[in-house]
């Protein structure tokens, strides 16, 4: 299976990375909102996206609303972010992120939520 991860801060794409691989997982890596986008374009066949809020060029809210406008693509979509402020966590619900992280993100919980939303 194939996950999207985009985060523009490199220890957090790392640390994902290497959760993730270690449950052989295939893992496509973007550093901005762009780069998702031309991946998920790239490679329709992503089984999960994690994105940051907050990156370049596209935030996380973006992306979220573009896969979900796409109604043939059924792919879960989970947010990590800096800021669990409670407005931002609602905005990300109510635009349709199936599940919410706080950084710094732990690699265990990273892949207890994976696992629950590929249903492994």
């Amino acid at each position: 299976m194939k996950v999207l991860v985009c985060d523009d801060d490199e220890v957090v794409l790392k640390v994902i990375q290497v959760a993730l691989e270690a449950e052989h997982l295939e893992v496509k890596l973007a550093r901005d909102g762009n780069q998702a986008l031309a991946l998920l374009s790239e490679y329709p066949d992503i089984d999960l996206i994690i994105t940051d809020i907050h990156m370049p060029h596209r935030n996380g809210d973006e992306i979220l609303t573009q896969v979900r406008a796409d109604k043939k693509r059924k792919i879960p979509i989970m947010m990590i972010s800096s800021d669990s402020d409670e407005d931002v966590v609602k905005m990300a619900l109510r635009l349709g992120v199936d599940e919410f992280l706080p950084k710094p993100v732990d690699p265990k919980v990273v892949k207890q939520k994976v696992k629950k939303l590929l249903k492994t």
